[in-house]
């Protein structure tokens, strides 16, 4: 069934709070495990139409934010979505205090019984007014950003757009790019201080009513982070100053002498040669086409996988004015489909997209046989292994994409996974700062930014560039302000998944298997327990970064990258 055939119906608050009371209570009545399970499974099916029908408006307000009809339901599901939550901590309730607690463990496994519990403590319904603040000004952030209108090259462009010029071969476009993208967050440097301003106080007033000392173990709790902390975390960053930071350096060094700089400066950052990065060869229906070639020549399952992707419209690629920045995956329960959205711009990142938006969506592709919504995705850090493995998995196929600049690429892709990792931890310390000092002004946060960033990325140098240079930059990252904490994640799962790279080189078949069996699992284990099912090294483990990072270093270093 094609995604344009999809049935939207709205929400009616009313008549979803009633089967729900109606659900529990016949839950709640059981007379034995066989009855209890009937009535779990009317409330899954409860749950699986009101994910399908917030999802569909999700992607389609994304696709187009200037559709009035997919804004308005966005704006009543950012005031209905509190209310939801509420109803669904409800059936968590019952659920912890089910007679039968112990045979639903034995079915459905005890992590799903820790979710709740984690669920119950981030929720009550004094909150409902300050989850619905949240949700509006992380839509107003959004819809900020996708309405962005930068004149250059002698017409509109969105940011999306805009990102390719980072990219150009002539030194004086990049800048003047980023110079107008700086000025684009420069001019609205107001609107997204008062935007996060807000979303810091609401989220603050969130964690003290629900009794924490402050927003950083509420967003631990809401990300259902069970098996490590932020002492962990701060300790992983301890790890990657001391073992990846050097090579940091060294790298942006070496990408300095190759481009024949006098200094590297910010704008020259994402272009790795002279003679240009290596970029696909060809326009999106072609990377489209050869993208189904590489899936249906890895494996059976991939084929098939892809084939239902394409056949069902479930991709939108191209970067359209109005459209939401970025990239995303999704799932829509009731069609079990996943849905991939990217912002197509002619770099190479179109092919990075189609490698790691795949990755969530053959995960959840394989994991749909779960029928508990809670363990079709696994938390986000072990839901970036399945993305970020995918790139690594695909190389052998890059020659599809690349030809002649297969090389260049490979190298490019992973010094660039190596080099994005420091900018993670920067992302991650500044939001622990933020949280952990919710009254501090906006000029103070930007100062903080400019201070961290020095820490881990030593090299980076604005230049010309004197808007990012008043401590702005984070205003591009989203996670920062709709997914707060959820950005160490991509750095601990690269770390797995440059694992899984060593793995392939290593004996493919096995690492295969391994990737296999991690996707089908889903998020039936925790991160920690995951990673043992597909035998990989716990990156919080000390020595597990170093001995990681050398092998990679040593793989770096047999690209001639002089050349």
């Amino acid at each position: 069934m094609n995604f344009n055939d999809y049935k939207y119906e709205r929400i009616n608050l009313e008549e979803i709070q009633n089967k729900f009371q109606s659900f529990i209570t016949e839950f709640n009545n059981s007379k034995n495990i066989e009855e209890q399970i009937v009535a779990f499974d009317k409330i899954i099916e409860l749950r699986n139409h009101i994910d399908t029908m917030t999802t569909l408006v999700s992607i389609r307000h994304s696709i187009d934010t200037t559709n009035e009809f997919y804004d308005k339901e966005n704006d009543y599901l950012d005031e209905i979505s509190p209310i939801i939550t509420g109803f669904i901590s409800n059936f968590y309730k019952a659920l912890i205090s089910s007679t039968f607690r112990n045979e639903l463990e034995e079915k459905y496994g005890k992590l799903l019984f820790q979710f709740a519990e984690l669920s119950i403590k981030t929720f009550d319904e004094k909150i409902i007014p300050d989850l619905q603040e949240e949700n509006k000004l992380v839509s107003q952030y959004d819809k900020l950003r996708a309405n962005a209108k930068i004149l250059f090259d002698g017409e509109e462009k969105t940011l999306s757009e805009m990102s390719a010029y980072s990219e150009s071969k002539d030194r004086n476009i990049r800048l003047e790019a980023t110079k107008k993208v700086a000025e684009f967050y420069k001019n609205n440097i107001d609107n997204f201080d008062q935007i996060y301003d807000g979303l810091v106080k609401v989220r603050t007033k969130i964690a003290k009513k629900l009794g924490y000392e402050n927003y950083v173990q509420l967003a631990y709790d809401r990300l259902s982070r069970t098996d490590y902390n932020s002492k962990d975390v701060a300790n992983y960053r301890k790890q990657v100053l001391e073992n990846i930071v050097p090579l940091y350096i060294e790298l942006r060094k070496k990408q300095e002498k190759r481009l024949g700089v006098d200094k590297l400066k910010f704008y020259d950052e994402n272009i790795n040669f002279n003679s240009g990065n290596a970029n696909p060869h060809g326009n999106a229906e072609w990377i489209l086409n050869n993208g189904i070639k590489m899936y249906n020549e890895l494996s059976p399952e991939t084929a098939e996988f892809f084939s239902f992707m394409t056949e069902n419209n479930l991709l939108d690629l191209l970067s359209r004015k109005g459209k939401m920045g970025g990239g995303y995956c999704t799932y829509i329960p009731n069609y079990k489909s996943p849905y991939i959205f990217a912002n197509f711009n002619g770099t190479s990142g179109d092919v990075d997209v189609l490698t790691h938006e795949a990755g969530h969506a053959f995960q959840v592709y394989q994991s749909r046989k779960h029928s508990v919504p809670e363990y079709l995705w696994p938390t986000y850090e072990a839901c970036e292994i399945h993305s970020m493995s995918m790139e690594f998995l695909t190389w052998p196929w890059m020659h599809l994409f690349f030809e002649n600049d297969t090389e260049k690429y490979k190298f490019t892709h992973l010094s660039s996974a190596l080099l994005f990792i420091p900018y993670g931890v920067t992302v991650d310390e500044f939001q622990h700062w933020v949280y952990e000092n919710p009254e501090v002004s906006p000029s103070d946060r930007r100062k903080k930014w400019l201070e961290i960033e020095a820490k881990y990325l030593p090299t980076r140098d604005y230049g010309e560039i004197d808007d990012f240079k008043s401590g702005i930059f984070w205003f591009k990252q989203l996670h920062i302000f709709s997914e707060p904490f959820y950005y160490i994640d991509y750095t601990l799962a690269q770390v797995c998944a440059f694992q899984f790279l060593i793995k392939a080189n290593e004996n493919r078949e096995e690492a295969w298997k391994d990737y296999l069996n991690l996707c089908q699992l889903g998020g039936s284990k925790s991160f920690f327990e995951l990673m043992k099912s597909a035998n990989l090294k716990n990156p919080f483990k000390d020595g597990t970064l170093k001995a990681v990072v050398l092998k990679i270093k040593e793989y770096l270093d047999k690209f001639d990258d002089s050349r």
